[in-house]
């Protein structure tokens, strides 16, 4: 079968870019028009020969616009397979005449819903029902009608056109196609996921079923090994669309792997605790903070995260809730870290940095959203649970030993808390003048956590006494706070809930130290 050669074109776009030059290459090409309102308007206005659908269906355009293209004498047009005899009569005794070229994009729904003041009635508005349909009709029938989508393919439409006699190729029909049902399932999957989440506002539980779409935003060096290929996507789902470029831009280094976007989240996650707050200084490796602190300074807090650890954060990942000054760029360029991550970079900064080709240097433009969902593949299905985004206040402790904490106490406690959720369980870590001390993480009991963390301590002599300590879980018997007690701790946070809660309780207050209770535990897995 030979290229079916454009003659009849039905057009009508909520975004305009290019349409106008478009169309009117169409005219020159001996192509007839049609076209509905604010898009038939901006034709004859530009002097583009164009018609009303009316002509078409021979009916107005009705209900402000809700129904103009909902005809037979418009899908049929799209639809009629035009090998196939029985169609062609049937359109011949109907008075249908083809369409040969559609060319619609959409209502423009997801920027309406993410504008803060947006309403229900302007959000159901603003979903396109002609549109779709329309799309679908044409990318169904692609072996006989072209279909654009986007203005991107106007140019190469007529490129082909003009060599090939007013026909396109069937690949690039089909390639087009599949553009369009990729279009509208992400279009219907929005929709979705809105109506979702206003019919859910007050419901806490996952949805029965959750529509989800990904779209391919970067290209990953490797996956976790490089033998592994990765891709990073853009996430459409019930809390609308999120992208890697939404809040973050690589200003230099070279391309990011699938662990550098796990550590960028992770850095990231860690130091949006501390937004507005004193300059704070999170140094993670392999998605785990191995340093943490605050100072009056960026540099004083870089140090100090730093002194944590001393052999970590070579090759690891440093976020900033500070724009990044001279100071703690020089301190920080001392030794090899993969990324930095800053709300800003002050002047100079770049510059100095920059000679370090390998080095990622990464804007973080906003604050992370909180709350939401979150997902997590197995071989055999789906997890989906809500982040770990709620806070603990010093009003929501209880105290549940006979000496308080002093303020300078809680002040370390809240700040290790803080740090704990973000630490792989079990999870064990000591904290001193808010600063991380020592870190245990990830190991099969909050014993040997604790090991690790004083061991850790004691390789960068780092002393434990008058230190506190956070675990992300209960402790299940009273050893794990007898060994903290050991190292010299004097203040404890934990979750509680234990059914020995009493025994640790009491070998707390037997060492003089003042144990506080979130209710809330962190297992990060």
């Amino acid at each position: 079968m030979s290229d079916p050669v454009i003659k009849r074109a039905l057009v009508s776009v909520s975004d305009k870019t290019g349409i106008v030059d478009f169309c009117r290459e169409l005219s020159l090409l001996g192509v007839e028009i049609f076209s509905t309102g604010g898009t038939l308007k901006s034709l004859q206005d530009a002097g583009v020969s164009a018609a009303s659908i009316s002509n078409i269906t021979g009916f107005p355009e009705i209900m402000d616009g809700r129904v103009k293209t909902l005809h037979p004498k418009i899908h049929g047009g799209l639809l009629a397979v035009r090998e196939n005899t029985d169609h062609v009569k049937q359109a011949v005794e109907n008075g249908i005449g083809f369409i040969d070229l559609v060319v619609v994009n959409l209502y423009p729904f997801e920027a309406t819903i993410a504008k803060p003041d947006v309403t229900f009635e302007d959000a159901i508005e603003n979903i396109d029902i002609g549109g779709p349909s329309m799309l679908r009709s044409a990318a169904k029938n692609n072996e006989s009608v072209t279909v654009i989508t986007d203005s991107a393919d106007y140019a190469l439409v007529l490129k082909e056109m003009k060599e090939n006699n007013g026909a396109t190729r069937r690949a690039t029909r089909l390639r087009l196609a599949t553009k369009v049902f990729t279009e509208t399932s992400r279009y219907d999957g929005a929709i979705a996921a809105y109506l979702v989440k206003a019919s859910a506002s007050e419901q806490s539980a996952a949805a029965s079923s959750m529509t989800v779409k990904l779209e391919r935003e970067l290209d990953m060096r490797y996956g976790e090994n490089p033998h592994q290929s990765a891709g990073f996507y853009k996430l459409t789902d019930s809390d609308g669309s999120r992208s890697f470029g939404d809040f973050f831009e690589k200003l230099h280094g070279k391309e990011l792997s699938y662990n550098n976007m796990l550590d960028i989240a992770a850095a990231t996650g860690v130091i949006e605790e501390f937004r507005g707050e004193d300059p704070s200084v999170v140094i993670v490796k392999h998605t785990n903070p191995c340093g943490v602190a605050q100072a009056p300074t960026l540099a004083e807090a870089y140090r100090r995260a730093f002194s944590t650890d001393t052999q970590a954060p070579f090759g690891g990942i440093i976020a900033f809730n500070r724009p990044l000054d001279m100071e703690a760029a020089v301190a920080v360029n001392e030794i090899f870290t993969e990324i930095l991550i800053a709300p800003a970079f002050e002047e100079g900064v770049l510059e100095l940095l920059m000679k370090k080709k390998d080095r990622r240097l990464v804007l973080q433009k906003k604050a992370l959203p909180k709350g939401g969902w979150e997902f997590k593949s197995t071989p055999f299905g789906m997890l989906v649970q809500e982040r770990d985004s709620k806070i603990v206040a010093r009003e929501d402790l209880t105290v549940v030993t006979k000496r308080q904490p002093t303020e300078e106490e809680l002040s370390d406690l809240m700040f290790a808390w803080k740090i704990c959720k973000h630490i792989k369980s079990n999870t064990i870590l000591y904290v001193k003048n808010r600063q991380t001390y020592g870190v245990g993480a990830g190991q099969m009991s909050r014993v040997d956590s604790s090991k690790i963390a004083r061991w850790k301590a004691s390789e960068v002599n780092l002393d434990l006494k008058g230190s506190v300590v956070a675990s992300d879980a209960f402790f299940p018997f009273a050893d794990g706070l007898l060994a903290a007690a050991e190292a010299g701790v004097t203040a404890v946070i934990q979750p509680g809930g234990s059914i020995r809660d009493n025994e640790v309780i009491e070998a707390a207050d037997a060492n003089n130290l003042a144990m506080v209770f979130t209710g809330m535990r962190h297992f990060k897995h």
